[in-house]
């Protein structure tokens, strides 16, 4: 890792000195993951380290690493150990994800159910969230209970979204409460590990399980507007891609909000499938006021997570954070 950017994170590091110290603590985590997921059976560890080698960004861990240098001191063992409980969580959670969604790829590879099956891939997830459990056994009765407080928000977060809002519920609310559960949970609770951890005092702790928890969300909210504003050619990904899926996100919500009776609620009535109508549907939402509302809402989360940040002492872990949260907006546009 360089001084610059982090790729696809966010996170910025000028310090050099911490750059090198945040490597450090993430080669240590990808060690771990991969001693954990050891089995004398190979099909089980074949399984887990699917996706464990597979890569991906290690957002969790990142927050966990970065979150101890505001202590006074960080328990360097514990900290690792905390972030890969997290990053476990995380990965097991994805061979779920992938089931429910019938996916086919995962971090460009097979996804697991495609592979093997559906089977194989629910039981590799659980063999990791065993893994999580038993790594949280070494930290405490304390962090058992914050991980077990986090499954809980994760499955309601997952249920929530299948079952989808209430009648008379508002559709805006049940999806910003989704995200917070499915996706700002757990980071909120790598990033309280890492101060746990380091001896941050209890205002410091508070402030980045807040932070985690806004900035997650934002992360999420950040996809939707990327899915529907950005060409391909800029984003690396293909716009539209809810759309066919039949997903409601933010700026499909608060467009439906506004323009309940339009061409583009018909549109959004069901997964779309037919090519032209995905083009058509991306150009009304270009234009429309509910693209506006999720980027006015975005700039909102990435302004309250920063705003949790003013606790914390000045320096280059703080500026690191800090970049998240101007990352999260700059990134859709």
């Amino acid at each position: 890792m360089t001084s610059s950017e982090r790729a696809g994170t966010g996170f910025r590091f000028a310090d050099p000195v911490l750059a090198e110290v945040v490597q450090g603590g993430l080669n240590e985590v990808e060690e771990l993951l991969h001693k954990v997921v050891q089995s004398e059976f190979h099909p089980v560890m074949e399984t887990s380290l699917h996706l464990v080698e597979a890569g991906g960004k290690r957002i969790r861990p990142l927050f966990t690493i970065l979150s101890a240098q505001f202590g006074e001191t960080w328990d360097r063992e514990n900290v690792i150990k905390a972030a890969a409980v997290v990053e476990l969580t995380h990965l097991a959670t994805l061979y779920h994800d992938d089931v429910m969604d019938e996916a086919t790829m995962r971090r460009g590879a097979a996804s697991a159910n495609a592979k093997w099956d559906n089977s194989i891939a629910i039981l590799t997830g659980d063999y990791l969230f065993a893994h999580a459990s038993a790594l949280v056994a070494d930290l405490g009765t304390g962090a058992a209970r914050i991980i077990a407080e986090t499954f809980s928000e994760l499955v309601t977060g997952q249920m929530r979204e299948t079952v989808g809002p209430r009648a008379g519920e508002d559709p805006v609310a049940h999806y910003l409460t989704t995200i917070a559960e499915k996706t700002g949970s757990l980071i909120a609770t790598a990033a309280r590990f890492g101060a746990m951890f380091s001896e941050a005092t209890p205002e410091q702790v508070e402030a980045l399980r807040a932070y985690g928890e806004v900035i997650g969300a934002a992360f999420q909210i950040s996809d939707d507007v990327i899915d529907i504003a950005s060409p391909t050619e800029e984003s690396g990904k293909t716009p539209g891609t809810d759309l066919r899926e039949g997903v409601k996100t933010l700026p499909m919500l608060y467009a439906l909000e506004d323009e309940p009776d339009s061409r583009l609620a018909r549109l959004l009535a069901a997964p779309i499938t037919d090519d032209a109508e995905v083009f058509e549907a991306l150009e009304l939402l270009r234009a429309s006021s509910g693209l506006a509302r999720a980027r006015k809402t975005l700039d909102d989360y990435a302004e309250r997570a920063r705003a949790n940040l003013e606790v914390l002492p000045t320096g280059a872990a703080r500026d690191a954070l800090e970049s998240v949260s101007d990352y999260v907006v700059t990134r859709t546009r």
